[in-house]
């Protein structure tokens, strides 16, 4: 009877040169190790009158690299992911007590404390106004800071009203403006406030920042460190 030298397709097939699918079993999944043990067998075993198609041999060589490759190369992706990950994480857990500047037009204002502002201004401007509302859109403050050179305005609320009283404690608007090149230009507004604590991510997310009075803020919001 004569030998087969047909084990290696169906075998190849087996233990997953291919892409794998949900329903492979863990032990059907074919090594480097035990890859070349077969190959190695059927030589040995081959009917030296119908030797192996050379052509077959090496491209069968070549899907078992193409796909052990590509399987290398998710582990480093996911290597690459957790170091990632990781230098956020670091990165986040030294801002815990410091000071931010994140984009906001709302902030929180408590009593005796101070509440500090920023906007963005893109070019020199020959007056800068900063208007104050209430969570019910009533104006409560207003003032004019003058002009104000390109880069970042601030100004610090200490809870004064336009009627010289004080107001109360909660959730305010502010909306800061500029005359630049003789037109009246709305900036992007910000504000300042401590980072308690941080968040680590899950399944791949960022860490967040805990920010006193606003929650859970992205590193992405932050605009400033102080």
């Amino acid at each position: 009877m004569e030998k087969t030298t047909s084990v290696l397709p169906s075998a190849l097939e087996k233990y997953g040169t291919k892409t794998e699918t949900a329903g492979v079993k863990k032990k059907d999944a074919l090594d480097q190790q035990a890859f070349l043990n077969l190959m190695v067998t059927q030589l040995k075993n081959q009917d030296p009158s119908k030797p192996m198609d050379s052509a077959e041999f090496l491209g069968q060589i070549a899907q078992f690299s193409t796909v052990s490759g590509i399987s290398g190369l998710q582990k480093s992706f996911e290597t690459l992911s957790s170091s990632l990950q990781s230098s956020q994480a670091l990165q986040a857990s030294t801002m815990v007590g410091r000071e931010v500047t994140i984009a906001r037009d709302k902030f929180t204002f408590k009593a005796g404390g101070t509440s500090p502002l920023a906007a963005v201004l893109p070019g020199n401007a020959t007056n800068v106004n900063v208007h104050i509302t209430d969570s019910t859109g009533q104006a409560v403050y207003h003032t004019n800071l003058g002009a104000q050179q390109a880069g970042t305005v601030r100004f610090d609320w200490t809870g004064l009203r336009d009627n010289g009283q004080t107001a109360e404690p909660g959730t305010y608007t502010v909306k800061i403006d500029a005359n630049i090149d003789g037109t009246i230009t709305g900036l992007d507004t910000a504000v300042q406030a401590r980072v308690d604590s941080v968040t680590l991510g899950r399944n791949g997310l960022p860490p967040t920042l805990n920010v006193d009075g606003y929650g859970a803020i992205a590193l992405a919001d932050v605009i400033e460190i102080q």
